[in-house]
This record gives structure tokens, C-alpha cells and sequence, in this order.
């Protein structure tokens, strides 16, 4: 039994049940999918947006392979664009993987020589070679912090990721603060920690933002992020999973042999028993599950805002077309020095004076989540992602905070484009700006994600931590027939499935 039909879950559903196991899904939504879905957010408007989660870059090729997804991946041509606070944003740092002279130039023009870029690209190839190492480790049992070390037999790599904190890296690498910054924000997805930060939370983070795929790419999905879940669950169905929906767990009791399962459902409620029960919920949710405390809550930081635009916003520099600009991350006041005052800002309690946030413009890449009639009029999705806005904030007035923290954001973007963003947003029949907007708490009522933490709680190594836990999947809990498989699981966090397959993995090598 599944307790979670997030995309976790049903891919553990589809591999228990292609290996002949009887497997049934409990999902307390009306949709499956968990973060991983996509809708019409702006009634009037046929533009389907990625609610929660938006790219993918941690799904191995071997569970598509496994599970026969029809899920097509598209590139970013562009990597990112950063317009440079620091002369107005009048130009700015563009990383083109398709133009390598165009990327050098760039380069050259922001900080004034090649040294940067020569930086840059080793750093880069350092990540690809752990890249290469350690992701195809993800789907296997775990090994050993000394064999991980082995396996990548690369000192200089090892030591800077996994050993020191990654502020003192960017900053022994790179000599300027915006390009440090831009290496910076894969560390700060979701985070709440300094560059400097000595429990390397923000090493852990870079780390799986760089992994992806063995190369570190990030990539679209072509009709939005819920064609994955639609997927999932279609091959689920197809090997025999009973996927049910509206079916709210309340408690879970392990015994010897089985699990008891209390189940609210417009039905009523009732009680299951199972030999197996696999949580696709967050460590905090088993805990209360199980009924007993689940101790210091996790903190997300983050702010989510869909945006729909009538065209895409003029640039300050004008040589840069903004269907350019925008076709990879496009990062806003994102220097090192900006990161770690908006991070002393929120630490302190507010909201940070110029808050740190990225968009990514998905229809430039897959015009398909836009009506026919949107894409001709030059419509254009934008989703913006804050950093630096830890639940904390939002604890006192949630509906306040919120709106505050959006009118900084978009004050911020404002501060680097050519024009405000307001005068590009589409209007609903109730005159209403298209923007939807997701704080940490929204993320807590709405996916039962303690403090709304997208990974459920500090992302962990994808190695073990003591030599007891080596060679096991990384799914176990203190309940031999209870397992993790959601993104709170070692090696969980992203829109990856990982979870899911080593939580099926671990279930057919038990007894059943």
C-alpha cells in the first residue's frame, strides 16, 4: 500500500505492480500527481501552468525506460541570463550552451577580461565529472561515504563540494561577485542557509541541482509537468495499481506482519491491513502519523509565482532580444554580496529589502501548455521563483506577507527590466493581474509539506552516513514494513522518481 499519489508514489506503484506485487495508491487530493501537476490558472486564459514544480532534471532515463513513459524531455538552449545590478542592468552576463563565443564575450564584457569565463568553465567541468559519477549511483543501493569518495576519485572535486563550504569555494574561484552569485543560487533552491554556512545544507542543495541527467541539464517537460504524472499513472494503471483518490490517510500501526491503515473517504472510514506501506509524505507526516512527535519542523523558503504576460518585458540592454534573455533562468539581483544581505534580512525576520528571485519563461521552449489563440496573440507564461523567504515570515499574517513579499519581488524584477512587469501582465473579466502566487504555507496546506520545505525536510548525501546504512536503498524507517519514498527519503528531494524506484527496490527484496 502507497500512502501518497505524488509522483513518488505512483512510480513505486507502477514498478511494485509490473513485478506482479498487488498494489494499491491512497491519494487525499481529487488529482494525482502530488507537486508535480499543472492547470488553467487564470480562468479565461487556456495556458496551463506547472503549479508547484516546473523543470526536470533528476528523472534517470532508466525509470522512463523501465516504466515505457511517452514523456519528452526538451533542452534549454540558454542556461541563464544576468542582467548586472551593478551597472543598471544595461548589460548583463549571458550563459548560451548553443554559442560558446557569444557566452565568452559576454564574459569579457561583464568582467572586463577572460579570467571569469576561464574560471567558470572549470568549475563546470569539475561538476560534470561528479555529475557523471555520482548519478547513476541514485538508483542503486547506497554506498558507503568512503566509496562515493573512491568512485569519484577526484580530491579537488571531493573537497570542494562535499568537505568545504561552498561560499568560500565560489569566493576562492571566483574574483567577481555577480558571477559568484549566479554559481551561488543552485545552492539556495529552496534553502534557507548562507554560502558560508558550516552543516553545508547549501553544499547538499548545489549538489543535486548539479547532478542531473550526469551532466547537470535541466530540462522541459513538453506539455507541462503534469503530462509526468499523467504518465506515472497510466502505467501504474496499466500493470494492475488500484490508484484512489480522495482517500485521506489518518494513522498508520505497525504490528509484526502487517500494517493497519485508517482511511477517511467519502465512503467513510475504514480500516486496511498490508504486509508493505510505502509514505510518499514527508518524514514530519509518518511521524504523525505513527502518532508520535515528529520533533523540530523543517522550514521551506521560497516564493512561486506564475505569471501570464501579453509579450515578454523589454530589456535595459538593448542588443539582447528578451526571447533570448528569457529562454533559460533569468536571474534577478542574484550577486553573492545580494544573496547573503537578503539571507541576513529574512534571518532577522524580514522580508528582504531587494529580494533575490529567477524566472524562466516555459511556453519559449514548449509553446504546447498554450491555446492556439494565446501563442498567436504572443502570450507567454513566466514562472518566478524567490529565494530567501522562509516560512517564518509568512507565520504571523500569511495573507499580508504574502501580498508584501510579491510587491517587493516584482519591485525587484522591475529594478532590471526595461519596463515594469505590470504593464505586461494579462488581466482576467475581473480586471485582476494573471499572477498566482505560492508561499511555503501555501505549500503546507495545500501538499502537507512541513513548513512548506519543497524536499520535505534538508536534502541529505546520496551516500550513507554510517557504515550500518551502506548497502541498503536509503528508504528504511525504524518499521521494517514502513518505507519512505517521497522526496524526504535519502537521495529524495526535486522531481526525480528516485525515491519511488529505490522504495519499490527495497519492498520487493523484503518478505513478502
Amino acid at each position: 500500500m502507497i500512502v501518497g499519489g505524488g509522483h513518488n508514489g505512483l512510480v513505486a506503484a507502477a514498478y511494485l505492480a509490473m513485478a506482479g506485487r498487488s498494489c494499491v495508491v491512497l491519494e487525499r487530493n481529487d488529482e494525482l500527481g502530488g507537486a508535480a501537476v499543472s492547470h488553467r490558472a487564470f480562468p479565461g486564459f487556456d495556458a496551463r501552468v506547472s503549479r508547484y514544480a516546473y523543470l526536470v532534471s533528476l528523472l534517470p532515463a532508466s525509470i522512463v525506460s523501465d516504466l515505457r513513459l511517452p514523456l519528452r524531455l526538451a533542452p534549454r538552449r540558454v542556461a541563464s541570463y544576468t542582467p548586472d545590478p551593478r551597472n543598471g542592468a544595461r548589460r548583463g552576463l549571458l550563459v548560451d550552451g548553443g554559442d560558446a563565443p557569444a557566452t565568452r564575450a559576454s564574459f569579457r564584457a561583464v568582467t572586463g577580461g577572460d579570467a571569469e569565463h576561464r574560471a567558470w568553465e572549470r568549475f563546470y567541468a569539475m561538476t560534470r565529472r561528479i555529475a557523471r559519477a555520482v548519478f547513476p549511483t541514485l538508483t542503486e543501493p547506497l554506498r558507503s561515504r568512503a566509496q562515493m569518495r573512491a568512485l569519484l576519485d577526484d580530491e579537488v572535486a571531493w573537497e570542494a563540494v562535499f568537505e568545504q563550504p561552498l561560499g568560500e569555494v565560489l569566493a576562492s574561484t571566483f574574483a567577481d561577485d555577480l558571477v559568484g552569485g549566479v554559481a551561488l543560487t543552485d545552492a539556495l533552491i529552496g534553502t534557507f542557509a548562507a554560502a558560508g554556512d558550516v552543516d553545508l545544507a547549501q553544499n547538499r542543495c548545489f549538489l543535486y541541482h548539479v547532478i542531473g541527467r550526469g551532466t547537470g541539464d535541466w530540462q522541459v517537460p513538453i506539455g507541462g509537468i503534469g503530462v509526468l504524472a499523467h504518465a506515472l499513472a497510466d502505467a501504474a494503471r496499466s500493470a494492475g495499481a488500484e490508484l484512489l483518490t480522495r482517500a485521506h490517510v489518518l494513522a498508520l500501526d505497525p504490528s509484526a506482519e502487517t500494517v493497519g491503515v485508517s482511511v477517511s473517504s467519502d465512503a467513510g472510514e475504514f480500516d486496511l491491513r498490508a504486509r508493505h506501506v510505502l509514505v510518499n509524505a514527508a518524514p514530519a507526516e509518518l511521524e504523525r502519523l505513527l502518532d508520535r512527535d515528529p520533533g523540530p519542523m523543517p522550514e521551506g523558503s521560497q516564493l512561486k509565482v506564475n505569471l501570464l504576460v501579453s509579450r515578454l518585458p523589454r530589456l535595459k540592454e538593448k542588443a539582447l532580444l528578451p526571447e533570448h534573455a528569457f529562454a533559460g533562468t533569468f536571474h534577478v539581483n542574484e550577486t553573492a554580496q545580494q544573496l547573503q544581505r537578503a539571507h541576513d534580512e529574512a534571518a532577522g525576520g524580514a522580508i528582504p529589502t531587494v529580494p533575490p528571485c529567477e524566472l524562466y519563461c516555459h511556453s519559449l521552449t514548449d509553446p504546447t501548455v498554450l491555446g492556439a489563440d494565446l501563442r498567436a496573440k504572443g502570450v507567454h507564461t513566466l514562472t518566478l521563483f524567490g529565494l530567501h523567504m522562509p516560512a517564518r515570515l509568512f507565520a504571523k499574517d500569511p495573507a499580508a506577507t504574502r501580498e508584501a513579499a510579491l510587491e517587493a519581488t516584482l519591485r525587484s524584477l522591475d529594478t532590471v527590466l526595461g519596463e515594469p512587469i505590470a504593464g505586461c501582465l494579462l488581466r482576467g473579466a475581473d480586471g485582476e493581474p494573471c499572477l498566482e502566487v505560492r508561499t511555503p504555507l501555501d505549500l503546507e496546506r495545500e501538499l502537507h509539506m512541513p513548513g512548506g520545505h519543497i524536499f520535505h525536510r534538508p536534502l541529505s548525501w546520496p551516500f550513507a552516513e554510517t557504515d550500518e546504512q551502506a548497502g541498503s536503498w536509503g528508504v528504511e524507517t525504524a518499521h521494517p514494513r514502513i518505507l519512505l519514498c517521497g522526496a524526504g527519503a535519502r537521495r529524495g528531494g526535486g522531481v526525480s522518481g528516485v525515491p519511488g524506484h529505490n522504495a519499490a527496490m527495497a519492498t520487493l527484496g523484503l518478505p513478502s
